[in-house]
């Protein structure tokens, strides 16, 4: 199963912008990255804009199988 790459571009924001979104990312214990991409989807939402969640690999161990120890 191959995950498209995300899409990386230069975002351009404000100092103070960006240390408010470093505190909120801090808070929630996310990166700025996920922080930013989170408040985005919310945004939207708010909006009536629906945005499709791509297919993540999942983080940590897999699951065991049937027969496995």
């Amino acid at each position: 199963m191959s995950v498209p790459p995300k899409k990386a571009f230069p975002l351009r924001l404000d100092p103070a912008l960006y240390e408010a979104v470093e505190r909120s990312a801090g808070g929630d214990l996310r990166s700025v990255n996920a922080q930013v991409e989170c408040l985005l989807r919310e945004a939207l939402a708010r909006r009536g804009v629906k945005v499709a969640h791509s297919e993540t690999p999942k983080r940590g161990r897999p699951v065991k199988g049937v027969g496995e120890e």
